[in-house]
C-alpha cells in the first residue's frame, strides 16, 4: 500500500467515524480535517473532483464551527447571567416595523419570536415594553396550543431580528446547550408576565379597597 493509498484511508475513516458524533462542533472540526487529508489526496492522484469538492467545503466547514463556536460562547454567557442575543443575528432576517404596526396579535398562531435592534415594542394586553437588545415571542414555541398570549404591538418605529421556531429548534438539535439558554429566556419573560399580573391585581384590590371606603 502507498502513502497515497493511506491518505486516502485515512481521510475516509474520518468521514466515517463523523457518522457516530452527536454534536455539531467536532462534526465540523472533523470534517475540516477530513477536507485537509481529501484536497492532499485529490492533489497527488490528481482526482479533480475530490480536490474541487474538498476545496468548497472547506470554508463552509470554517464558518459553520465558527457560528457554532460564538453561539457555544454566548450560552456560557447566558449561564453567567447575560442573556445577550447577538448569536441569533446570522440565523434571522431583519425586518423594519412602523409604529401603529401589529406584528401578532392574541391568539394568532405562534411560529416565531423577535429580537429588537431599535424602536419601541409593546405587549398591548399585559403593558409590558419590549426595548432594543429585549427578546419577544420565545413563549410561544412552548405554549400547548402554540398561539399568541398576547397582542405585540410597534409604540415606536425601528428594527427587529426575527427567527422562527424550526430554526430555533435546529439551533437545540445542533448544540443541545442552548435548551438551557433558551430555558433563560422564557423563564425571566414568565416572570415578568407574572410580576405584571401582580401589580394589576394589587392595583384592582387597591381600587376595590377605596370604593368599598367611598361608599
Amino acid at each position: 500500500m502507498s502513502r497515497i493509498d493511506v491518505i486516502g484511508y485515512v481521510g475516509a475513516m474520518i468521514v466515517f467515524s463523523t457518522f457516530y458524533m452527536k454534536t455539531m462542533i467536532p462534526l465540523r472540526a472533523a470534517a475540516l480535517v477530513s477536507n485537509v487529508v481529501f484536497i492532499t489526496y485529490g492533489y497527488l492522484v490528481l482526482s479533480y473532483p475530490v480536490l474541487v469538492l474538498h476545496l468548497a467545503l472547506f470554508p463552509l466547514n470554517i464558518l459553520r464551527l465558527r457560528q457554532m463556536l460564538t453561539l457555544t460562547k454566548q450560552v456560557s454567557l447566558a449561564t453567567r447571567g447575560d442573556l445577550s442575543m447577538d448569536w441569533v443575528k446570522p440565523f434571522s432576517k431583519t425586518r423594519n416595523v412602523q409604529g401603529g404596526e401589529v406584528l401578532f396579535r392574541k391568539g394568532d398562531p405562534a411560529t416565531q419570536m423577535f429580537f429588537v435592534l431599535s424602536g419601541r415594542l409593546r405587549l398591548a394586553e399585559l403593558g409590558i415594553d419590549i426595548l432594543p437588545g429585549q427578546v419577544v415571542g420565545e413563549l410561544g414555541l412552548l405554549a400547548p396550543d402554540k398561539t399568541r398570549s398576547a397582542s405585540l404591538e410597534c409604540v415606536e418605529a425601528g428594527q427587529v431580528l426575527q427567527i422562527t421556531y424550526e430554526q430555533i429548534k435546529q439551533l437545540y438539535f445542533q448544540n443541545p446547550k442552548f435548551g438551557f439558554y433558551f430555558l433563560e429566556l422564557t423563564t425571566r419573560r414568565l416572570f415578568e408576565n407574572i410580576a405584571s399580573l401582580e401589580k394589576e391585581r394589587t392595583y384592582a384590590l387597591s381600587e376595590a379597597e377605596s370604593s368599598r371606603k367611598g361608599a
